[in-house]
């Protein structure tokens, strides 16, 4: 029954991203950002319902931006969590853009780009981070740079804040995490570390029980002086600390 269950999630989940697609294909260039912005939230949050999951907001995210929104990374599915909590401009691996349906949903809602292996590509989409975020964008990075189990937060690399204290855009740390819906202990379902791939991370997700994805923002915040790392350090610190507080 399971299985079947689990079948049914998946064609769901795949004609309501065809279905976002089209509204892409069709729409997009006739609507305003915020419409935009507006419309890939309601997609996120209804393919979070299609998956079975429910996600649950805490804290409240920025209104409007200028916002650099930093959170901790365990899965694919944080997208679509954060999506639905608020629709942000997220900083992708390049490799996202060429992915089948995905890449084409993913470029539609705003995603910046990023050679990961490149060293120098980091300036580059600093640059255009810079400009998002003096443009008014929220914008949102993972500084752990990888996947975790999501039982931690690995340490943050600092290269990114740059387009923060570049443009004087206020950064809001947050934390995520995922939970079995009737217990509400951390579920491993969507994990995507060492062997995982994409296929097996959502397998696991539409054959696990009903899921929490538990979204905690925390408050806005200035450099105040601080330089990049020591930015960095003190923003782990901080959704180490708003993790916390999902557990409770």
């Amino acid at each position: 029954m399971r299985t079947l269950t689990a079948c049914w999630k998946l064609l769901r989940a795949i004609g309501h991203a065809l279905s976002g697609w089209w509204i892409i294909r069709s729409t997009f260039d006739r609507l305003t950002p915020q419409q935009r912005g507006e419309r890939v939230q309601q997609w996120a949050r209804e393919m979070l319902e299609v998956l079975g999951i429910r996600l649950v907001v805490q804290g409240t995210p920025a209104p409007h931006g200028p916002m650099l929104l930093v959170c901790n990374h365990i899965s694919w599915l944080d997208i679509l969590a954060l999506h639905g909590a608020q629709h942000v401009r997220f900083v992708s691996k390049a490799e996202v853009r060429h992915w089948p349906l995905i890449g084409a949903l993913a470029t539609g809602a705003g995603t910046l780009y990023i050679e990961r292996d490149r060293r120098r590509d980091a300036l580059r989409v600093v640059h255009h981070m810079t400009e998002a975020l003096r443009d008014g964008d929220r914008v949102a990075i993972f500084p752990e740079g990888t996947t975790s189990d999501g039982a931690g937060v690995l340490p943050f690399h600092a290269n990114l804040l740059q387009a923060a204290i570049s443009s004087a855009a206020p950064v809001q740390p947050a934390a995520l995490r995922f939970a079995d819906a009737a217990t509400g202990h951390n579920s491993m379902a969507a994990r995507y570390i060492d062997d995982d791939n994409l296929v097996s991370s959502l397998w696991r997700t539409l054959c696990a029980p009903p899921l929490l994805a538990i979204v905690r923002f925390g408050e806005p915040q200035s450099a105040q002086g601080r330089d990049r790392r020591g930015w960095a350090h003190a923003l782990r610190a901080d959704v180490l600390a708003l993790r916390e507080q999902t557990l409770g």
